[in-house]
């Protein structure tokens, strides 16, 4: 049987499972199964176990888990709250400057807690009502929190980072670097749009007040002394702590990725407890049992996606798609161009996760071939997937959102999430444009040690 339609199986069966609505490990896991036991040797039945384990058996994964941890203790703490209070409470004078808050307090949290859910979860539930009550419109309110969300996989610690930097084996620390020019400029991009936005809001509600005498808590003028502002400001800085000890950790070389994991993980512990006094063992359950939950499934992902990609590259299907992608003899744009459209449609169905371990054998010999930095890739793939993840029909933040605010309609969130699905587009232009946004950073720290 030829590799071509070999591969055009092995590409339909993983279609089919997964529409069924199979869970993604469980789906990729079958088709590889399959495949083994159809088209490869008996023995390689007996060495499943053996190929997950040694798939799976790399110190930067361990990262994983431990990162999560220092996100549930985050994320299950009022530590949103406080982060985005105290933000606001600056910001206030500022057009629009709740949603630049908003926008803010998910930059930060999503440096603390790595996810895209956790941040939108925790933002959004305090953030959300407070920008309804203040008059911003539900599909504005709720788009800048689902874009803030995906701050979570471009920002260090990025869980969807850890995993590219082994499936294209490149350094860590370079591509966690490489991702804080692009996350600045998305946070400057999605800050802008709010100003515009609030103004334009702002100015309809004031026509209206004139009108017809409609007055909206838009008008509303808040104050703080400055008392008010400095009280707040014990709230950020324990975040700031951690931030900074994560940060000086891992990029000043006292620390391994999987280190730093445990050392943030540990601070977060310590934060929470002190901070909030959640330390005792009713209180630390559900931080340790939603850790538990989320690292399992996640790590049963990668697991199964791990094999579903050995099993790719045994029967030469993944080696036979690059050549097949290098052989149409692309212009260099034209290649980055598909294949970054063949990871927004995607994105339209799979989790970042998935989308990385499934498409990197394919897609990574080609752009290397043609010169592309692979670290700059990386970022550039993380935005594009932030896309799928607030784009419909199967936008994760969108869910995530529609869960805390349930009663904003669906097509509200949609609406309200497209104006950002454009910026990080123009985010993905300007990196083609001046990829220094992404590789000056790595490169003059790295370069210094």
């Amino acid at each position: 049987m030829s590799e071509l339609t070999l591969g055009l199986m092995y590409g339909v069966a993983t279609l089919v499972v997964m529409f069924s609505g199979m869970p993604i490990a469980f789906a990729l896991g079958i088709v590889a199964v399959s495949f083994m036991y159809f088209f490869m040797p008996a023995s390689s039945l007996d060495t499943v176990t053996q190929n997950v384990y040694e798939e799976m058996a790399s110190i930067t994964l361990l990262s994983i888990p431990l990162f999560i941890l220092k996100g549930a203790a985050i994320g299950k703490s009022p530590a949103g709250k406080d982060l985005y209070s105290a933000i606001h409470t600056w910001l206030h004078k500022v057009p629009g400057g709740l949603g630049i808050a908003n926008v803010f307090a998910c930059a930060l949290f999503a440096a603390m807690a790595g996810s895209s859910p956790a941040t939108c979860s925790a933002i959004g539930s305090a953030g959300i009502p407070e920008m309804r009550r203040r008059g911003y419109s539900p599909g504005f309110a709720a788009g800048i929190i689902a874009a803030g969300g995906t701050l979570g996989i471009l920002l260090p610690p990025s869980i969807t980072m850890i995993l590219y930097a082994v499936a294209a084996e490149q350094s860590l620390g370079r591509l966690f670097l490489a991702g804080i020019g692009p996350g600045v400029l998305l946070v400057g991009l999605f800050s802008g749009y709010a100003v515009y936005r609030a103004r334009k809001e702002y100015r309809l509600a004031h026509a209206a007040f004139l009108n017809n005498g409609t007055a909206s808590a838009y008008l509303e003028v808040e104050h703080f002394t400055l008392a008010q502002k400095v009280e707040m400001l014990p709230r950020v800085l324990p975040f700031i702590v951690l931030l900074l000890g994560v940060m000086v950790a891992l990029y000043g070389g006292y620390a391994t990725p999987s280190e730093t994991a445990g050392l943030g993980a540990m601070l977060a512990l310590v934060l929470i407890a002190i901070v909030y006094g959640i330390w005792k063992p009713r209180d630390l359950a559900p931080i340790l049992s939603s850790t538990i939950k989320e690292s399992s499934m996640l790590l049963l992902i990668i697991g199964m996606s791990l094999l579903y990609s050995y099993v790719m590259s045994y029967l030469h299907i993944s080696q036979s798609a690059a050549q097949w992608v290098v052989a149409m003899a692309l212009s260099k744009w034209v290649l980055l161009s598909v294949i970054l459209l063949m990871v927004i449609v995607f994105g339209f169905f799979l989790p970042p996760v998935s989308i990385i371990l499934m498409t990197a054998p394919i897609i990574l010999p080609p752009l290397k071939a043609a010169g592309f930095d692979l670290i700059w890739f990386g970022v550039v793939m993380t935005i594009v997937m932030e896309m799928g993840l607030i784009h419909p029909p199967v936008g994760l933040n969108i869910f995530v959102i529609k869960n805390i605010a349930p009663d904003i309609p669906l097509k509200d969130v949609i609406v309200g999430v497209m104006p950002f699905v454009g910026l990080m587009f123009v985010a993905v232009i300007l990196l083609c444009v001046f990829p220094g946004i992404a590789t000056e950073l790595p490169a003059m720290l790295m370069g210094a040690k």
